[in-house]
């Protein structure tokens, strides 16, 4: 057996519809209900009414052929049977039908008219098959009760009340339910035809394909997240993009060192060299590429490990100014050879809470691109300055970033300046993993260029709490 599946669309199409129907048939009923209520209630009072008008008539003193004579005429022209008895006996003779498969007059009865209090009696009588509302009133003499009068209706059938308006009722139910139907109906597309293009565009962010956008009528609810999914498959396309340009940079970086070790490993193999010296350099060649892959993989593993969280920071009390001079130490040579000023302002006594072999690292990395990309005979500014209860450093230089490579730098592999890759080193993953570092630390850095100031980068970090009390 196929069992048939509908889509949420039709679910809740199919349940507003019946919700309205539903509504609908209660409102009728209640119409109903209420229409029957209001007219038994009419004929209630009538009935009374006119009840009490014919007893009016009568005036203590004997119940003649005048007043008999008058009620009759009453009959005749009321919509109502009126009748004038003498005797609840000859009462229970011009009216012999049980009411509701009960007496017309009971023992209670008898007594309320002895008493002078007239009795409403109402329901079924077999032999007119209807429904009657009757009332008796009496009719009191000097010595008690001298006569009665009995005043009954038959009642419409429901159908024949409901006749002419019956029609009214069905067309305006049905004029409502179809405007009903539109509005729902509209409301139904516009709010699940998102969801539809979300449902088939989710299946071609399956298949790979990230390029689709969807285009929301509206902002509301619906309208929202389909804006958020087109966030999300804007995001996953960047990823991807990243990831292949990732898996290209990383193939691109291991296939040149492999190249030169292949290489120059064949020369020695097959003795292409003419002396101990050129054999040396190839010998240099391969350590130094050889150094460079591992530096590579540590950096890789380095970076997957702080992403990731896996790897552990060993927070301790450091005092960052001495570390930040013992890194400048590493790069006198090379800043004198490079021909490159610096020029440093450092404030001592600022303590930190974090990794000393980590933020050892990102000074290193910091310092080492700032004497990289700098140009020769350019002045390279160094700051540690306290600010409030935060650690700032700033260090400066004279090099220029294209606006456009700012918001990557920090991914993985990527470089400013790619036609120098190689002439000044690195494997292009040192600022990503100084941006896990800092960020481990719950620190920040920001970076910017413009050809007046060159390129500044700022750490900001918090201090421990017992050096700015």
């Amino acid at each position: 057996m196929k069992i048939q599946k509908r889509s949420l669309s039709q679910k809740v199409f199919l349940l507003i519809l019946g919700s309205i129907g539903a509504t609908i048939l209660f409102s009728f009923f209640f119409l109903h209900f209420l229409y029957k209520d209001l007219y038994l209630k009419s004929i209630r009072e009538s009935v009374m009414h006119q009840g009490e008008n014919t007893a009016a008539h009568y005036h203590y003193g004997a119940l003649n052929e005048e007043i008999i004579e008058k009620i009759h005429w009453f009959n005749i022209v009321s919509e109502y049977e009126v009748t004038v008895v003498n005797s609840v006996e000859e009462l229970d003779e011009h009216f012999p039908y049980d009411i509701g498969n009960r007496p017309l007059l009971d023992h209670q009865d008898r007594v309320r008219l002895n008493e002078g209090k007239s009795v409403l009696k109402e329901g079924y009588v077999e032999s007119f098959d209807r429904d009657i509302v009757s009332a008796v009133f009496p009719l009191q003499g000097e010595n008690g009760l001298i006569g009665l009068v009995f005043i009954y209706v038959p009642l419409e059938a429901m159908q024949e009340v409901f006749q002419a308006s019956m029609p009214i009722l069905i067309l305006a139910g049905g004029i409502y339910f179809i405007l009903l139907f539109l509005v729902v109906n509209r409301i139904r597309h516009s709010m699940f035809k998102p969801l539809n293009d979300m449902q088939k565009l989710s299946q071609e962010v399956a298949k790979g394909n990230y390029s689709n956008r969807l285009h929301p009528a509206e902002f509301d609810e619906v309208g929202q997240l389909a804006e958020a999914f087109n966030i999300m498959s804007s995001s996953l396309e960047e990823q991807e993009t990243r990831k292949k340009e990732f898996i290209s940079n990383v193939v691109h970086e291991l296939r040149t060192p492999l190249t030169y070790i292949n290489g120059y490993t064949e020369a020695l193999k097959q003795n292409m060299y003419s002396s101990k010296e050129e054999a040396d350099s190839y010998l240099t060649t391969i350590q130094r590429e050889t150094s460079r892959l591992n530096q590579i993989v540590h950096d890789l593993i380095d970076l997957n490990h702080l992403e990731e969280n896996l790897y552990v920071i060993n927070k301790e009390p450091i005092a960052v100014a001495q570390l930040l001079y013992d890194t400048l130490d590493l790069f006198k040579i090379r800043l004198s050879q490079n021909q490159l000023h610096t020029i440093v302002d450092i404030e001592e006594d600022m303590i930190i809470h974090g990794d000393h072999k980590r933020m050892e690292q990102v000074f290193y990395n910091l310092v080492d691109n700032a004497v990289k990309y700098s140009p020769r005979n350019e002045t390279i500014r160094i700051e540690l300055t306290r600010r409030e209860n935060q650690m700032y450093f700033r260090i400066n230089n004279k090099g220029i970033i294209n606006q456009e490579d700012l918001p990557r730098l920090g991914e993985r592999f990527f470089r400013t300046d790619k036609a120098r890759s190689r002439s000044t080193g690195g494997t292009g993953l040192g600022l990503s993993i100084v941006k896990q570092i800092i960020s481990l630390h719950n620190g920040t850095i920001t970076i910017n260029s413009d050809v007046e100031k060159g390129t500044e980068v700022f750490v900001v970090m918090n201090l421990m709490e017992d050096t700015f009390d």
